[in-house]
């Protein structure tokens, strides 16, 4: 079955709720974007994958002041992989509290599960050169 309109919405939507909520600090929300299960991935940044909703929760608090004060989402591309599961590739913006930006590519699997979409696995790659590097 192909991804119909709906869907794309939903999914683009729920892409664009990570910036609201986490810019906000509302972390107890995090349900609404995750799996239980979720596996985010930040080894781009040195640091080990998450795994889980209180470890990404626990990681972002524990950044504190360093975590960006907005988060932006574009040029999103979404993929169906199966009936129920999605590729999300999409570009985001870390506007920093000193004003600086930050440029990153997600690649996120989402799956619809009993409450909707979710998140089931993002891998977060910082952009740190023009042209993939070329």
């Amino acid at each position: 079955m192909a991804l119909n309109a709906d869907d794309r919405t939903a999914v683009t939507e729920l892409l664009s709720l990570h910036g609201h909520l986490f810019d906000a600090g509302e972390l107890d929300r995090l349900d609404e974007l995750f799996t239980d299960d979720v596996v985010y991935d930040v080894t781009d940044f040195g640091r080990e994958p998450l795994t889980g909703i209180a470890a990404i929760r626990e990681a972002t608090l524990a950044l504190g002041a360093a975590n960006p004060v907005a988060h932006h989402i574009t040029n999103v591309v979404l993929t169906e992989i199966t009936s129920g599961e999605v590729r999300a590739l999409s570009k985001g913006l870390g506007v920093h509290t000193d004003g600086t930006c930050g440029s990153v590519t997600y690649d996120d699997t989402v799956v619809r599960g009993r409450d909707g979409w979710r998140i089931s696995r993002r891998r977060v790659v910082a952009r740190r050169v023009p042209l993939g590097g070329a």
